[in-house]
């Protein structure tokens, strides 16, 4: 990842942008991890200038998350990205089991499951961002504190300290990708109302010495203690899981206790720490022989009542925490997504009215519906009383049946979102994210994700309906209009947007007046009035 100093951007420079009236750049992205390195490598394949600002002077130490899961795989897949992701996994790809609540949603039983999981610990997955924003050219700041924001009518600034003092920086947006403590929100003044609970979790892959034995269907036996259950084992002062892979010599624990005590992100957690948090919970004493990964977290429910103020936008945790493991980076990625192409329509002079306010009516609404079920998740894990233990029985029981098993995991994945589009047709999948239909075409067999690896809108005609390709021609510098045959078409032509979800479809053999119609209403609405 290349970093950039301050020199050259401050004092006289700065301030003869500003005489000008000219930018600095075209976004200042604020924050360094997932969403923001994500966020800027979609900007510049949409031809935007992004400048990263990183509060921290180099990556991060501490472990956070374990893992990249959900729908953001099937969109890495769709940029052509999933393999690299893929191949830096040193650890075997875990079964489609999944903790929700102090239980188990087991998705080995479904056929086809929308559900996965990478086990890329996130300084991995920054790295590997890190490089691909490299591989595009956009520089990163790290050791740049945004220290204030203003904004008017045409751009919005950054006071900011760096290694070599404060100078300020300007640009067309501003986005927060600066984390759960956001300076950025803070300073929009966005509320960020929410519960805060009063747990502390603390998570590890350790191995034990020999003196434990690891039994056949994953129980420990603990020298002083006996057996020790793989699983959740509740008791009156907190929950411990236990879990271990057959192929793994690694094993999975897991506390969570009410406290009031407050933590720093940045303070690493101790193995002293996490034996002692065992022993409050479970009354046992657990050798360690190494660790492979120490994390502590707490938990909130907070989202930002608005995602955007003007010039300035949120994205990740800036905009939501969710009292859950698994979802933030997902929700935080597929923000950008839906970020990038918006900001670059407003930058390059195309955008519809109100097309950037759309981020805050979707992305909200995702958020919502990942605030549904990790609230849940709160209600499932922190009964103790046996009408809690009826009711997590009752939940596990409901998803021996297929269809409620499908469901859930498509809403743990996010890949159950609709976006709540103009849909003149009642179309069922407009709204969606496109199906990998694969393609046959003259040049030979590819398929709908091949097709988005450049983040470009893309008309897909599956009819040969040369209407539907006319009454787009003259968009063709900012829509790709492919033609392809696929088994089975599910419409005459699907427009789908660069963060691939279908903007509208035209219906099976649907007449040529209202389908045109449909589709130039869709092109005005999402990409703007032709030149």
């Amino acid at each position: 990842m290349r970093v950039m100093s301050a020199t050259g951007t401050s004092g006289a420079a700065a301030k003869g942008s500003e005489e000008s009236g000219v930018p600095d750049t075209d976004v200042i992205i604020v924050g360094a991890g997932p969403t923001g390195l994500m966020l800027a490598a979609e900007l510049r394949l949409a031809g935007v200038r992004p400048l990263v600002l990183e509060r921290l002077p180099r990556p991060r130490d501490t472990p956070k998350a374990g893992g990249l899961g959900g729908q953001i795989l099937e969109l890495l897949r769709y940029r052509g990205l999933l393999e690299r992701f893929e191949a830096a996994c040193t650890d075997p790809v875990p079964a489609p089991r999944f903790p929700f609540g102090g239980v188990h949603v087991d998705l080995t039983q479904l056929s086809e499951s929308p559900m996965h999981a990478l086990p890329l610990p996130q300084q991995k997955l920054e790295h590997l961002l890190g490089e691909r924003v490299d591989e595009l050219g956009i520089g990163v700041r790290r050791g740049h504190e945004v220290l204030g924001v203003s904004q008017d009518a045409c751009a919005v600034t950054a006071q900011v300290r760096g290694p070599d003092g404060e100078y300020r920086v300007s640009a067309r947006y501003l986005v927060g990708c600066d984390g759960a403590r956001s300076r950025v929100r803070e300073m929009a003044g966005i509320a960020f109302p929410g519960t805060v609970y009063p747990e502390v979790n603390r998570l590890a892959q350790i191995t034990v010495p020999d003196s434990v034995a690891r039994l056949d269907n994953g129980d420990l036996e603990v020298p002083g203690f006996g057996t020790i259950r793989a699983g959740f084992t509740r008791t009156d002062r907190g929950l411990f899981g236990l879990g271990a892979s057959p192929t793994s010599v690694s094993l999975s624990v897991y506390t969570i206790e009410d406290e009031t005590a407050e933590y720093d992100d940045d303070i690493p957690m101790t193995v002293t720490e996490l034996q002692d948090s065992i022993r409050r919970v479970l009354g046992a004493d657990i050798p360690v022989a190494q660790t492979h990964r120490l994390s502590r977290f707490t938990f909130k429910a907070q989202q930002a009542e608005r995602y955007r103020d003007g010039r300035i936008l949120l994205a990740g945790d800036a905009a939501h925490l969710f009292p859950a493991t698994g979802v933030a980076i997902n929700a935080g990625m597929l923000d950008t997504v839906n970020l990038a192409w918006k900001l670059a329509g407003g930058i390059h002079g195309w955008a519809p009215d109100g097309l950037l306010d759309t981020y805050h009516d979707e992305r909200h609404l995702a958020g919502a519906r990942t605030m549904l079920h990790t609230r849940a998740q709160v209600a499932l894990r922190r009964g103790h009383d046996p009408a809690a233990e009826a009711l997590r029985a009752l939940f596990q029981e409901l998803l021996t049946d297929e269809p409620a098993l499908q469901r859930m995991a498509a809403l743990i994945a996010g890949a159950d979102i609709r976006y709540q589009l103009p849909n003149p047709n009642d179309h069922a999948l407009t709204g969606t994210f496109a199906p990998d239909l694969v393609l046959r075409t003259d040049d030979g067999t590819t398929s709908v994700a091949e097709l988005m690896h450049t983040a470009r809108p893309v008309l897909l005609d599956l009819a040969d309906r040369g209407d539907l390709r006319e009454a787009a021609r003259d968009r063709r510098d900012r829509i790709d209009i492919r033609s392809a045959e696929t088994d089975n078409r599910p419409a005459d032509a699907l427009l789908i947007r660069p963060d691939g979800h279908i903007a509208w479809a035209a219906t099976i053999d649907e007449p040529a007046d209202t389908a045109a119609s449909g589709l130039r209403a869709a092109l005005s609405s999402w990409f703007g009035a032709p030149e």
